[in-house]
C-alpha cells in the first residue's frame, strides 16, 4: 500500500481468475463450482484453487444449507458472497450534498444518508466528512472494514487522491490521505461520473461488456464518461467536460449559453422568475429535455458508442420520463443507426452507487491482494 494509504480505483471488469470467480458468484449466486466453470470458462482445477483462496479470505462462503435435498448424487455446496463479515465505506461529494454509505461486499448498501457538503475551508470540510464516515463505519463494528472510497467532481489525481473542485473552490485537497488516516484502511478516489459509469459495469447484473458505451449525467452539474470493452476510460490528465457545450434556449436562458448554465434547479428557478411561471412548468421541462437530448446526440455523433446510459434528476424529472429526451435525441443525431437511451439501473440512488463502487473496485479487480492490503 502507498504511504498515503491511497490506491487508484480499478474501474473495469476484472480479468484475474479470482476476480472472474468473485464476480460470477456476486452476479449469479448461489452457484456451484460446476456452474462457475460454465460461467467463467475457467478449468475445474482453477475454479477450485480460486474458491479455496476466496473462502480463506472470507470473501465468499460455502452454503451447505442451500443444497437441494431432492438432488441426485453427491451434494455440491453452493457458493455465495459473504455478506456478513466485511464492509466498505464510501462517500459521494456533491456541490450541495454529500452522501455517506456503508455497503457489504456484494455492493448492497447497509446504510446511507446525505449531509450538507461543508462550506468554507476545504481541509476542514474534508476532515469533517471523513470523521462522519468513520463514525458511521464504527456503527458496523461487527464487520471488518476493508476499503474506503470517494467519488467527487472536479479533477482527481487518482494515485494521490488529491482533488481540485472549482465548483466548491477546492484546490489541491488531499481527500484520499485524510480519509485513509481516519478509516485506517486503503482508500480510492475517483471522478464521480466515471464512478457512476463503473457501477453500471460492476454492481448490477452485467450489461454486455463488449464495445463502447457513453454514460451521461445531468443534475446540478453535467458530465460524461466512456467505456471500452468493460473498462471505464480514465484520462491521465483527468476527466473531460461537457459543461461548456453551447446550447440555444428560448425559455431557459436568453441567447446562446452553455449546457451547465441551463440544467440545474437554479437555472429553472431563474427562468421561471423571468417568465412569471412555476419552475416545474411544462414549457421549462420540455425545453430542458430538448437541450439534453440534442447535447447527448452531439456527443453520440462524435464518438458513435454502441450504447448510451443517462442518469441524474435532469433526465428523470420530466413527467413523461425519457420520452421527450429520446425524441430530441433522435431528431438531432446524424448517425445513421437509431439508438435507444437507457436509464441508469440505479435511478435516484446513482450517487450512492458511485460511492460504493469506488470502495469496491480494487477488491473486485484483485480480491486476494486487496483483502490483504491492510
Amino acid at each position: 500500500m502507498s504511504p498515503s494509504g491511497v490506491i487508484p480505483a480499478a474501474l473495469q471488469v476484472g480479468s484475474l481468475p479470482a476476480a472472474a470467480v468473485l464476480q460470477a458468484i456476486r452476479a449469479g449466486g448461489p452457484v456451484t463450482r460446476d456452474q462457475l466453470v460454465t460461467a467463467t470458462g475457467l478449468s475445474p482445477a482453477t475454479i477450485n484453487r480460486q474458491v479455496t483462496a476466496l473462502v480463506g479470505r472470507k470473501l465468499i462462503a460455502e452454503r451447505p444449507d442451500l443444497v437441494d435435498p431432492g438432488g441426485i448424487g453427491r451434494p455440491k455446496n453452493p457458493l455465495t458472497i459473504d455478506r456478513d463479515r466485511l464492509c466498505v465505506a464510501g462517500m459521494h461529494i456533491g456541490a450541495r450534498r454529500t452522501l455517506l454509505a456503508i455497503a457489504d461486499l456484494g455492493g448492497r448498501a447497509l446504510y446511507s444518508h446525505a449531509v450538507l457538503t461543508p462550506s468554507g475551508d476545504a481541509t476542514a470540510a474534508v476532515q469533517s466528512l471523513s470523521r462522519q464516515l468513520r463514525d458511521l463505519a464504527d456503527k458496523f463494528g461487527g464487520r471488518r472494514l476493508l476499503w474506503g472510497g470517494v467519488a467527487v467532481g472536479g479533477v482527481v489525481d487518482a494515485p494521490t487522491g488529491i482533488v481540485d473542485h472549482p465548483v466548491l473552490d477546492w484546490r489541491k485537497v488531499p481527500i484520499g490521505a485524510v480519509l485513509a488516516a481516519e478509516l485506517d484502511v486503503p482508500v480510492s478516489v475517483c471522478e464521480h461520473v466515471q464512478a457512476m459509469s463503473a457501477a453500471e459495469l460492476l454492481l448490477t447484473h452485467p450489461r454486455h461488456a463488449d464495445g463502447t458505451g457513453l454514460f451521461f449525467y445531468a443534475r446540478e452539474t453535467v458530465g460524461m464518461a466512456i467505456t471500452f470493452d468493460g473498462k471505464v476510460h480514465v484520462p491521465a490528465r483527468g476527466a473531460g467536460t461537457v459543461a461548456h457545450v453551447p446550447v440555444a434556449s428560448r425559455f431557459l436562458a436568453e441567447g446562446t449559453v452553455t449546457l451547465q448554465e441551463v440544467i440545474g434547479s437554479a437555472a429553472l428557478a431563474a427562468a421561471a422568475q423571468r417568465l412569471g411561471i412555476e419552475p416545474d412548468a411544462g414549457v421549462l421541462l420540455d425545453e430542458r429535455a430538448r437541450v439534453l437530448g440534442e447535447s447527448v446526440a452531439l456527443i453520440r455523433d462524435v464518438i458513435n458508442p454502441d450504447s448510451v446510459v443517462v442518469a441524474g434528476d435532469a433526465f428523470g424529472a420530466h413527467p413523461d420520463g425519457l420520452a421527450p429526451v429520446q425524441a430530441a435525441f433522435d431528431a438531432a443525431s446524424r448517425t445513421r443507426f437509431p439508438l435507444e437511451l437507457s436509464p441508469s439501473r440505479f435511478g435516484i440512488r446513482v450517487t450512492e452507487s458511485a460511492a460504493i463502487v469506488v470502495a469496491l473496485s480494487v477488491i473486485y479487480a484483485d480480491p486476494i491482494a486487496a483483502s490483504a492490503a491492510d
